[in-house]
């Protein structure tokens, strides 16, 4: 048997890959369950400060696994109309309150919950062969994994609106150029390069970046009054961390900080 997800860790990046090659990664009840897993462990590991996703082979993920979806459906299964509530909804949480950042390295085709978990992540680097496509009413369903959230924030809701209700694929420069993914590299080049930043954000100032999720998850479900009460309690709270002591010092000294995201 193969791991249905594969980690690694290096020099505090975690790399998390996708792991069903076979079925363009498409997610299964296992490898939900994993990410679910996978993704909480890394949140409570001091040790990892940024975190990769990706895909094995060909795709970065073709979405729920609809050849188990119909199976149980056939079986009168009801485990299929939870696993929303039961899979989706947490790997979504996981991600967007994940205290450290998380960038999805987008190797290939991204479809329906697998380009909604692309865009939970805080960045994006797209191949050039890259594509999303939200195929959810393709096979008569509505959106999941947060994409009715994410998605109109990144590109706008006319354009969210077009994609999920003609299911049109987007390729990856026009990508780009609407605001869906951050960097566009060359064909197999998505993971290095997310990796190499995520490298380098690891050793940034990893407690201020998880002040920066915060403020701006709370800032887009509330209104200005809240959203400057949680600025200032996250600007307190990481102004008074060795990090930002640090920062001021070696601005000052005129070199470079040594961050520990404490």
């Amino acid at each position: 048997m193969t791991d249905v997800l594969l980690t690694e860790d290096t020099a505090g990046v975690r790399l998390l890959t996708l792991n069903r090659p076979e079925s363009f990664n498409s997610l299964n009840v296992e490898l939900k369950q994993a990410l679910i897993s996978a993704l909480r462990d890394a949140a409570a590991d001091d040790s990892v400060r940024t975190v990769v996703i990706t895909g094995a082979g060909k795709a970065f993920c073709a979405g729920q696994d609809l050849k188990e979806h119909v199976a149980l459906l056939e079986a009168d299964d009801p485990s299929p109309l939870k696993t929303v509530e039961e899979h989706y909804n947490p790997i979504i949480r996981a991600v967007t309150s994940m205290p450290k950042p998380v960038i999805a390295a987008v190797n290939g085709t991204a479809a329906g919950a697998g380009a909604s978990l692309a865009y939970a992540c805080d960045l994006r680097v797209a191949a050039s062969n890259a594509k999303f496509l939200m195929a959810f009413a393709n096979v008569g369903l509505s959106t999941d994994s947060g994409a009715s959230w994410t998605l109109p924030r990144l590109i706008g809701y006319g354009r969210a609106m077009e994609m999920l209700l003609l299911a049109e694929p987007v390729a990856a420069e026009e990508a780009l150029r609407i605001g869906m993914v951050n960097r566009v590299v060359g064909e197999g080049e998505a993971t290095g390069a997310a990796l190499e930043l995520a490298t380098r954000m690891a050793a940034g100032p990893t407690f201020a970046y998880a002040r920066i999720k915060e403020t701006a998850l709370a800032a887009a479900a509330e209104g200005l009054a809240e959203a400057l009460a949680v600025e200032a309690g996250a600007q307190a709270e990481a102004g008074a961390t060795a990090d930002h002591r640090e920062a001021v010092s070696a601005f000052v000294a005129k070199r470079t900080p040594n961050f520990t995201g404490r």
